[in-house]
């Protein structure tokens, strides 16, 4: 049975390949549109990964990657754009919190769009509230994702290896549940938000420093848009 933490892993490794292929063969005058192709086969691995876990934990996931890579691939150019004006904003409203390295934000090859949260900032030590003093800058994110409504979110928590591996695991996926929950407080729907813990797995570096423990302790979020995403009215 795979664990929370590979169902994503196993997409992105399938979208990987899906996309690496795709590039190899974007030569010519079709090369965008084999370009695109190759993206909505990476979407349609991560998103199908998600619905395949949902339906079947043993082995759905793998299953539903593979399934939504060969459907995703009619997925065109517009998924880009969709997301270059979305992480924009991301960009403009939280630049203050990315200035002061509490959340960072990266997009991703395969176009989904990942905000990384810091658990110092937004969870108190062992807990899975988030702190009041964080819910200004969550409201930013809910009020954002409103607008950009053609996305599935995941959000997945991690800890650092202190403590026992069931433990941290548990830590992990309350957090990520707490977040989720407060995103469909601010009018999120929740068919829209899925929630993963990964527990102490998947450490971003050395939990060895307090340092590297501190960066290891953090809240992801993953912004996957569907496969007919187009720009929001201006």
């Amino acid at each position: 049975m795979k664990t929370k933490g590979s169902i994503v892993i196993a997409a992105m490794l399938i979208a990987a390949m899906v996309a690496g292929l795709s590039g190899c063969a974007s030569t010519g005058d079709h090369a965008k549109t084999k370009k695109g192709a190759g993206v909505g086969a990476a979407l349609g691995a991560i998103t199908g990964a998600i619905i395949g876990h949902q339906k079947d934990p043993s082995g759905g996931a793998l299953k539903g990657a593979l399934i939504g890579a060969a459907a995703g691939g009619a997925i065109g150019a517009g998924v880009g754009a969709y997301q270059d004006k979305q992480q924009a904003e991301f960009e403009r409203q939280l630049a203050a919190e990315r200035a002061a390295h509490q959340v960072e934000i990266e997009r991703m090859q395969n176009e989904v769009l990942k905000v990384t949260m810091s658990s110092e900032v937004s969870f108190d030590y062992d807990s899975a509230r988030i702190k009041p003093s964080f819910q200004p800058t969550l409201n930013k994110m809910a009020n954002i994702m409103d607008q950009y409504d053609q996305t599935k979110i995941v959000v997945v928590g991690h800890t650092d290896s202190d403590g026992s591996e069931t433990y941290n695991q548990r830590l992990s996926e309350e957090r990520a549940v707490s977040a989720a929950h407060y995103l469909e407080n601010k009018n999120i729907s929740r068919t829209r938000v899925g929630v993963e813990g990964r527990g102490e797995l998947e450490p971003r570096t050395s939990n060895s420093t307090a340092e590297g423990r501190a960066a290891n302790r953090r809240v992801e979020i993953y912004l996957v848009p569907n496969n007919d995403a187009s720009l929001p009215p201006q």
